[in-house]
């Protein structure tokens, strides 16, 4: 990657405002469990007493000690799987301190309380707490901006693994089918033919079901279904480059077909590969997003963007549509950044 084409592609507003998007969300992503205000496993800190409040609602907790030991997880382990709460949060409109117990109206809903008091043995260093939900509060009082943070990292994982997977299948196949023609190349296309005759959804629906539900066999699942756009594009760059001068040079020399494919065309075609790749990526963050909306991607409670919609979505005409207008806004942003950066790529490549 040279400098000339780093100064077409930072020269493009749109594809440094995709660069900073997509940069922003891995961050987001990779140190997840730091940065949201929620940092138990899954952000799936269930209180009912504050369900479905609008964005910036803001409470005092009392911190209420969980009896037995909670493990003190190092710093890799809370960087993967977040960290355990230490104490139940019980929501409070105000509290007192009596010489041997904190006594509180305890918050039940908008003008209802109940009073109720803790000794002060049962309450963890710092008895109360304010806090303020950015975005506000699902159905179930979950965070959502802790569970959008969190639910990134499937958006992130899902592109980052399709993608990979397309392009293995597809530089592969795409390579063979270009490069020897013949009976080769008709027998990979009508293979693609077949793949691409069958709609994406029910596809990934097919394999989802072989699979089973799930983290990684969603992953599978959409890389699957994505290879074929990569093995035409690379058959026909392939028909190409191997009528080009260096190619029937490096014949010439006696190199093998294997080091002709892999050490001078493949090189020399990437960076179509690459534009399609950042379109892949776009596509399998949708795909994934409906499969979860529908029921059949990440379950519960492991947060995904689709999925927040799903739990939510009926919420939009009750008063709160913020519930799922947030992780699909998410959605939005994310697959912009992407296209936005698949075109830079484009013109800084100048690809035909």
């Amino acid at each position: 990657m040279n400098s000339g084409f780093l100064k077409k592609l930072f020269r493009s507003p749109s594809a440094v405002f995709g660069i900073i998007v997509i940069l922003i969300t891995c961050m987001a992503a990779v140190f997840a469990y730091f940065v949201a205000p929620d940092h138990s496993p899954f952000a799936n800190r269930i209180i009912p007493e504050i369900a479905n409040k609008k964005p910036g609602f803001s409470i005092s907790f009392v911190q209420l000690k969980k009896d037995g030991s909670i493990e003190d997880n190092h710093f890799i382990k809370r960087l993967l799987d977040g960290l355990a709460d230490s104490c139940d949060y019980i929501p409070i409109n105000s509290f007192s301190k009596n010489k041997d117990s904190l006594v509180a109206q305890k918050y039940l809903d908008d003008h209802v309380s109940e009073r109720i008091s803790f000794s002060y043995h049962t309450l963890s260093t710092n008895p109360v707490i304010q806090k303020t939900f950015l975005l506000g509060t699902d159905k179930f009082g979950r965070d959502i901006l802790s569970r959008l943070i969190i639910g990134s990292r499937v958006s992130l994982s899902v592109g980052f693994i399709a993608v990979l997977l397309s392009l293995g299948i597809g530089i592969f196949l795409g390579l063979l089918a270009g490069y020897y023609g013949g009976k080769t190349d008709k027998l990979i296309m009508w293979f693609v033919n077949v793949i691409w005759s069958i709609p994406t959804l029910l596809f990934v629906f097919a394999l989802t079901l072989i699979l089973g539900k799930g983290f990684w066999q969603v992953f599978i699942a959409v890389g699957l279904t994505m290879w074929v756009n990569v093995a035409r594009l690379v058959r026909g760059q392939v028909l190409e480059a191997r009528e080009l001068e260096y190619v029937e040079a490096a014949r010439a020399l006696g190199f093998s077909d294997t080091r002709i494919i892999y050490r001078h065309i493949l090189p020399n075609i990437f960076g179509p590969v690459m534009v399609i790749a950042a379109a892949n990526f776009a596509a399998a963050i949708l795909i994934e997003a409906g499969l979860s909306f529908l029921g059949i991607g990440v379950q519960p409670p492991q947060p995904s963007w689709g999925l927040m919609i799903r739990e939510n979505y009926n919420f939009i005409i009750t008063g709160n549509p913020m519930a799922a207008l947030e992780p699909g806004i998410a959605i939005m942003l994310l697959v912009l950044a992407f296209n936005l950066l698949g075109n830079g790529l484009r013109d800084a490549m100048q690809v035909k």
